[in-house]
């Protein structure tokens, strides 16, 4: 294994520690919880698979219009090299979250389908080998040294086999900073993630801790001042075609409205551990026991069975397994909402239809919330899969994320696909405003009274106290303050544009894992005088018909119809007839609005209210 040389990493890297110190500067952190505020949502423009998946998501799930993010990637290009991956897809998230101001709550990336599943790491190996040869092993028997003629490929040869030369799209934005700065010693190291939970000696519980991009940690996994920062990151789906073997359309819809409805719903299935005598299972069943005993402590129905899959088991809340191949029809078991499964192979995160051994998207095809897979051969090494705490850690309250990434010590080639948000353990706040209805008519500076109620008011610390610790007040997707949990919240409407805007009340449990929940209304904002109207014509059209609307802006100087963000037609004067292909959109369910931009006498613009079209298959 080659060492995380940290010191070593930091001399070198002063252009990426500043960036670090640009990016999160010194706002206040709490605890994870994760919620769709938290969430970048990144989206394929060139795919129609993508556009259709990430539209059913954000709606299902909420994501704020701001949290959306449209990168244009050829969707054939399933594997690509590292310093496309970094120049076309990591880099501009990077600096997408950095320029908006995002990474004070953005916690996770998502992506949606039709990113490329593989990232071929052999340039950024290459180059470490030339400018670090005295940091690899020593060059093996019947292999020139580095002082002979060919020292290149000796520097090269001397990386550690084990080290496989690919990664997952999801493992590398979750170790972006050591991507970003070209150092693979860090990234592809088997203990690079010390947001991973270890048993501490002195403790008789394993910890559980949400996630937050702000918190750094220290070699030991311990928070410090100063440490490692992470991204927590998944892919919603892999989509089948005639080179992958990923899931239908209708297959990602089910297990993503499946997992959306597991939210807080404290499910009464069993998770399944299977023994074996496969190496896969072996590694990791000596932790069984401890973490069945655990589960049970939290009244979690936990059991060890013998044989390749639960047999006829109707109540699978959580699989793990090894073994390369099976079929999940044949078992004659039933996955429930919310379940993570796993099978723990060599190339269940292959999606090449060419790759042998069953792969992932097998799970998400009955229904789980989520599955995992290495996108290349990893050898028999557990530190490259999750352990068996995954599923301690997501019964406490976790995310399927948290979950994922608090269990494996070095994921850069871990492919994660599913629902990051699921949470069927959670004690998720319910979080009312007084007398704030929807659609209020606001003006001024607001004074703003929140309450939150808990399902579970009496679960134990450090799992959460229900009780609330303090409040965030998000408007339209952006993080605009705290507020203690008795307090009142301040709210000065006068910078804000005129018209439509989304506020979002998210109350956050006191404890390790700080589950959130959330409120969002809308509001319509009156400071300036500017008004704004829209006429849709076709609230519901096939793939490929235009949607068209009238806008009308009295004083505007142009109007914009905008999805996301992101404009997609904009014309001069004070009202236009639009027409919008609906290929751009995406099938779904699809949020535009109109702006009215400035004019005489109007210093701010006029947002309408979301128009809703939806678009049906061709």
């Amino acid at each position: 294994m080659v060492p995380v040389l940290y010191r070593t990493w930091k001399n070198s890297l002063v252009a990426s520690c500043l960036l670090v110190i640009v990016l999160f500067g010194r706002n206040r952190i709490t605890q994870g919880g994760g919620g769709p505020e938290n969430v970048l949502l990144v989206v394929n423009p060139n795919s129609p698979t993508s556009l259709a998946v990430a539209n059913f998501y954000q709606s299902l799930r909420g994501i704020p219009d701001s949290n959306v993010l449209y990168l244009p990637w050829d969707p054939q290009e399933q594997v690509t090299d590292v310093d496309r991956f970094r120049e076309k897809i990591l880099l501009p998230i990077v600096e997408h979250l950095t320029r908006q101001g995002f990474l004070e709550w953005i916690d996770c990336v998502a992506y949606s389908a039709d990113f490329p599943w593989g990232i071929e790491l052999q340039k950024d190996i290459q180059r470490f080998a030339e400018e670090h040869p005295e940091l690899l092993p020593p060059a093996r028997p019947g292999r020139p040294s580095d002082g002979e003629k060919n020292s290149e490929e000796s520097a090269s040869s001397r990386w550690p086999r084990v080290l496989t030369p690919r990664g997952s799209l999801n493992g590398l934005t979750y170790l972006y900073a050591g991507v970003l700065a070209r150092r693979p010693d860090y990234y592809m190291s088997l203990r690079v993630n010390q947001y991973m939970r270890r048993a501490i000696p002195e403790q008789k519980e394993l910890p559980t801790l949400g996630f937050n991009s702000r918190l750094q940690f220290d070699e030991h996994g311990n928070l410090a001042k100063q440490g490692q920062r992470y991204l927590l990151s998944m892919v919603l789906a892999v989509a089948a075609d005639e080179d992958t073997r990923g899931n239908t359309l209708e297959e990602i819809f089910e297990y993503l409205r499946r997992s959306a409805a597991a939210d807080g719903s404290f499910p009464q299935g069993t998770i399944y551990f299977v023994q074996n005598d496969d190496i896969r299972s072996r590694t990791r069943d000596p932790a069984y026991p401890e973490v069945v005993e655990a589960l049970q402590k939290l009244d979690v129905r936990a059991e060890i069975v013998h044989g390749i899959m639960p047999e006829n088991k109707p109540d699978c809340q959580g699989v793990m397994m090894g073994t390369a191949e099976f079929d999940w029809a044949r078992s004659g078991s039933i996955i429930l909402p919310g379940a993570i499964c796993d099978h723990l192979t060599s190339l269940g995160g292959v999606m090449a239809k060419s790759a042998g051994q069953t792969p992932l998207t097998e799970f998400l095809r009955y229904g789980a919330a989520a599955a995992s897979g290495t996108v290349i051969e990893p050898f028999a090494i557990a530190e490259k899969f999750p352990l068996p705490t995954i599923h301690l850690h997501y019964a406490r309250g976790c995310t399927t994320a948290e979950a994922f990434y608090q269990s494996v010590y070095g994921p850069y080639q871990l492919l994660i696909v599913g629902d990051p948000l699921c949470r069927p353990w959670a004690n998720i706040p319910v979080v009312e405003l007084q007398e704030f209805p929807e659609g209020k008519m606001v003006q001024g500076v607001l004074t703003l009274h929140p309450t939150a109620e808990f399902p579970r008011p009496g679960l134990p610390q450090p799992i959460g106290g229900g009780q609330v610790d303090h409040f965030e007040w998000f408007v339209d997707g952006r993080l605009v303050g705290r507020s203690g949990a008795n307090e009142a919240f301040v709210l000065d409407t006068r910078p804000w544009d005129d018209g439509y805007h989304e506020l979002r009340v998210v109350a956050v449990e006191t404890g390790l894992i700080a589950s959130r929940g959330e409120l969002v209304v809308g509001l319509t904002s009156d400071n300036f005088g500017g008004q704004i109207s829209v006429k849709l014509h076709t609230p519901q059209v096939r793939l490929g018909e235009p949607v068209r609307l009238h806008v009308e802006s009295p004083g505007a100087l142009a109007v914009v119809v905008r999805q996301n963000g992101r404009v997609l037609a904009r014309k001069i004067g004070a009202q236009a007839d639009f027409e919008i292909d609906s290929r751009k959109l995406g099938m779904g369910p699809v949020r535009l609005q109109a702006v009215g931009i400035g004019g005489p006498g109007r210093p701010k613009n006029t947002i309408s209210r979301p128009i809703s079209v939806i678009i049906e298959r061709e």
